[in-house]
């Protein structure tokens, strides 16, 4: 089988790439080991950030630190064995989560974010899933004066690029979701993102339009990808696929694929975990709600209300070990009534990240040919169709729709 592009990767990264492709005309391949948006893009929260302008940067206060190391913060936790391995990397992101290299990095992320809504709400039209998108933003919630007052602290970068952060005491944030518990002391409803009741359900809706333009959406082994004289091939369960120009977005796989190809990159993962539970009697949600101290989210999906942890430093193959899950049911249960849980096992998924928090979009340093869609950090669900427009763009030679120099793969040296 021979085709223009293959598309390595079917989360919502790549499925956006292949879908932007195929509306420029292109013949693609998408090829993943499994079916379109069954790994990290079904595990978030659900949200279509806009207002993200701050990353989930590396603790600098020692105070942080400690309540990491002593497993005091349920919003982070570690595994002893995989910290050697992750110390350059971890100085790196320590560095980049500098108070100046952030205003860095929400100039930079800024001009993606900008575009995240609207190049949702583009592809959503086209793939019929409209249905799975809602307004109303996402309710921050924090325990104690402290962490609302360091939450006070990003308003002023918010209003600088036109974001509406708007702080409401307890009784307006139960007027909102009636069904929380007053255990917190104050709260902040960011208006501007919009949410999701399945990733996964979006990313399997963008890729059927994609295969409705006559895109061929194939299982098989990226590892398999060959370089060959006039361009790459890959084997899939339906043969072979050659194609000039191949697209990695592997995400927490990526370095599989590219190391043996020379390709250097500082990718690491932050693994994390959900749950569904029922709600008690008519309990409900109507956003995504953030206990910013007690370290995890909790959104209404099609499965139930999901319960999202935060952050495990871990080898992204380690086996699973949920116990920022079993301590943030118990913070969540104080919060809301959640009730049995609706599966037998917690998920868990690896969040791709380079130590500078920004992806890696644009062309493979010294491969011809071979273009990179990968670490977005948190952001992936967000930024999977800007993202598409924007690598589609560069590869078609068109003006691309932000500027792509901040996201180089080039930038690591």
């Amino acid at each position: 089988m021979k085709t223009d592009t293959i598309v390595l990767g079917a989360g919502i990264v790549g499925t956006s790439i292949a879908l932007h492709l195929a509306q420029r005309g292109r013949s693609v391949a998408l090829v993943d080991r499994r079916g379109p948006g069954e790994e990290t893009s079904y595990g978030n929260a659900g949200l279509v950030e806009r207002a993200s302008i701050y990353p989930v940067a590396f603790p600098r206060k020692i105070s942080a630190l400690i309540d990491v190391a002593l497993g005091r913060n349920p919003g982070a936790s570690y595994h002893w064995n995989a910290l050697p391995g992750l110390v350059p990397w971890m100085f790196a992101y320590w560095r980049a989560s500098a108070p100046a290299r952030i205003l860095d990095y929400a100039s930079a992320i800024e001009t993606l974010l900008s575009r995240s809504l609207y190049e949702h709400e583009r592809l959503a039209q086209v793939s019929d899933a409209q249905h799975f998108f809602r307004e109303g933003g996402w309710l921050k919630l924090y325990r104690t004066a402290a962490g609302l007052d360091n939450e006070r602290s990003e308003f002023p970068l918010a209003r600088h690029y036109g974001l509406t952060a708007r702080e409401i005491p307890v009784d307006e944030a139960l007027e909102l979701e009636p069904f929380l518990r007053p255990v917190f002391t104050g709260a902040v409803l960011w208006s501007d993102p919009h949410s999701v009741s399945s990733p996964g359900g979006v990313t399997q809706a963008y890729a059927a339009h994609f295969a409705g333009l006559g895109g061929r959406v194939l299982k098989g082994d990226a590892r398999t990808l060959t370089k060959l004289g006039s361009g790459w091939l890959v084997t899939t369960e339906e043969g072979t696929v050659e194609a000039p120009e191949v697209v990695v977005a592997l995400g927490p796989w990526a370095m599989d694929l590219l190391r043996p190809f020379g390709v250097k990159l500082p990718l690491q993962v932050k693994r994390g975990y959900h749950m569904h539970y029922q709600a008690e009697g008519n309990a409900g949600l109507s956003r995504p709600v953030l206990d910013e101290e007690g370290g995890y989210v909790i959104t209404p999906m099609v499965g139930g209300i999901r319960l999202t942890t935060g952050v495990e430093f871990a080898r992204r193959d380690a086996p699973k070990s949920p116990v920022q899950l079993d301590k943030t049911e118990v913070l969540a249960r104080e919060l809301f009534p959640l009730g049995a849980r609706a599966e037998a096992e917690p998920w868990m998924g690896s969040r791709p990240a380079f130590p500078d928090m920004l992806p890696a979009i644009g062309p493979a340093p010294g491969q011809k040919g071979m273009w990179l869609a990968i670490g977005h950090q948190h952001l992936g669900f967000t930024l999977g169709p800007v993202t598409g427009r924007l690598l589609a763009e560069m590869m078609s030679d068109e003006e691309p729709c932000a500027d792509p120099a901040p996201f180089s793969p080039d930038r690591f040296g």
